[in-house]
């Protein structure tokens, strides 16, 4: 008798909801990270490395706190037991991060440590290395290599596509930050309890979690081409690049991932907004949008003072010394009115005989438009309210028969008493 072998059955396909459970729980061990939506991000940024080529651009994540002994390390440490050929470091040059990452068929996921040494107040700026990661951001992105010798060579592109974690102190370049989901690490609180990972035993664990992952992502792969998950309300342009391949991955994953994910989403793109130094031209102009505060026109001098005295404003100490009228008036122009001409300050008369230099809320407008976060509600009611004050004082029709006809009262300025 020819004994009966049972056939082989096909092993039940991994559900991805509980598979990004599995890999949040594995990080809670040893990972205490500041809010829930920081766990979403992490977790789905795992599961992404997993599945670069599906997706035009690959979200930067970054650990950042303002001291040591945050926990940065320990969250790369962990990343790296769970991402493909992952590549953990503390010093890279442009050479080496170029050579490492151009070979699409041995990617590896890049976990670069005190990456404030590198781009910190006593960096030299490393531009080369700034602009390979922000190149590698997208999959389109490559850099320009001579190949050759002599008269022979030729321009190559060279791709540089490739996922990207950081920790660092402090914060990073601006057009890093924009391609990054942003994580504030601290240090632990005494009731914040963590296991202490031991690589010998733990790494494996990691390891496992890292082989279903690619395993899930082949099962994945082929619906996530070319998807264009739902992006939360208010969320486009550089964020939505940079959510746009998490929220698939929770798209696929199902169960409570979806909604988890646009939730955190929401949640770190504000707080990214609110943290959000930005450059020191879009703070001007939105502090100089709340001081006209529905104001037609004012003075330089007084713009002068009242930005001195905001405060958690760099107004009072600019390089030193309080802002002057002529560093008022060079950062203005770089920005430029609805007609397309710099902003420049204007004569205002203050009296039948005298004037002064002082800006026109009408040449500023666009720039606030385009610029300017919201006003907050409270600022728009304050706004709103001194516009009509300001009417009644100093009624105005045309911009350039106020400057000549219209004179400020010397004890009133252009705003509201």
């Amino acid at each position: 008798m020819t004994e009966h072998t049972p056939p082989r059955t096909a092993p039940e396909p991994e559900d991805g909801a509980a598979l990004l459970d599995a890999v949040e729980a594995h990080h809670r061990r040893f990972n205490v990270f500041p809010s829930e939506a920081a766990y979403v991000a992490v977790v789905l940024w795992d599961a992404h490395t997993h599945l670069l080529d599906c997706f035009e651009s690959t979200p930067r994540i970054a650990f950042l706190s303002p001291e040591p002994g945050s926990g940065k390390t320990r969250a790369l440490e962990i990343i790296e037991t769970l991402t493909p050929r992952p590549i953990l470091t503390t010093d890279v040059s442009p050479a080496a991060l170029f050579r490492s990452v151009c070979d699409p068929e041995a990617r590896p996921t890049v976990l670069f440590d005190e990456i404030d040494t590198t781009f910190g107040p006593k960096a030299a700026g490393n531009e080369d290395l700034r602009g390979l990661i922000n190149s590698g951001h997208r999959r389109s992105g490559v850099v320009l290599r001579c190949v050759g010798d002599g008269n022979t060579q030729t321009v190559q592109p060279f791709p540089v596509y490739a996922a990207l974690a950081m920790g660092g102190l402090g914060d990073l370049p601006d057009t890093i930050m924009s391609r990054s989901v942003i994580i504030r690490m601290r240090r632990r609180a005494p009731n914040e309890k963590t296991e202490p990972f031991r690589e010998r035993i733990h790494a494996a664990e990691g390891h496992a979690l890292r082989k279903r992952l690619a395993t899930w992502a082949d099962t994945v792969r082929g619906s996530l081409n070319d998807v264009w998950p739902e992006l939360p309300d208010g969320i486009s342009d550089r964020p939505a690049d940079v959510w746009e391949p998490l929220l698939a991955v929770a798209d696929a994953a199902g169960g409570h991932w979806p909604a988890r994910a646009r939730a955190a989403c929401v949640q770190l793109v504000n707080a990214a907004k609110a943290n959000d130094k930005g450059s020191v031209g879009i703070r001007l102009l939105t502090d100089l949008r709340d001081i006209f505060a529905g104001a037609e026109r004012l003075l330089s001098a007084d713009l002068l003072s009242k930005l001195a005295e905001l405060d958690d404003a760099p107004w009072a100490d600019l390089d030193g010394k309080p802002i002057t009228a002529r560093a008022l008036a060079r950062m203005l122009g770089d920005y430029v009115t609805a007609d397309n001409d710099p902003i420049k300050p204007r004569n205002i008369k203050t009296g039948p005989k005298s004037s002064a230099k002082g800006y026109y809320a009408s040449d500023l407008a666009d720039a606030w438009l385009r610029y300017c976060p919201p006003p907050s509600q409270e600022a728009a009611t304050s706004a709103t309210a001194a516009t009509a004050q300001v009417r009644a004082l100093f009624p105005v029709a045309d911009t350039a028969e106020v400057a000549d006809t219209d004179p400020l009262p010397a004890t009133h300025s252009a705003t509201a008493p």
